[in-house]
């Protein structure tokens, strides 16, 4: 599974990285984390507001930060 989250590292961006560890670590999934903070990276995934998250190539979250719990759903959908 690959994990990007986008954002320029705002606390929020930050908060999010630890949200998806915390996820990643406590559901033994096997996965890359990614942190991207280009612009035109960004914006090429049509993410127009960050912290954005995105697994397997899918925006799954955008402007918000869900909790490590949430994330854990997500890698089930």
């Amino acid at each position: 599974m690959k994990i990007q989250i986008l954002g320029t590292g705002c606390p929020k961006c930050n908060q999010l990285y630890q949200n998806v560890q915390q996820a990643v670590d406590e559901s033994g999934t096997d996965a890359v984390v990614e942190k991207v903070s280009d612009l035109n990276d960004i914006m090429a995934l049509g993410v127009m507001v960050t912290p954005a998250l995105v697994i397997d190539g899918q925006v799954k979250t955008s402007g918000k930060v869900p909790s490590a719990e949430d994330i854990k759903k997500m890698f089930e959908q």
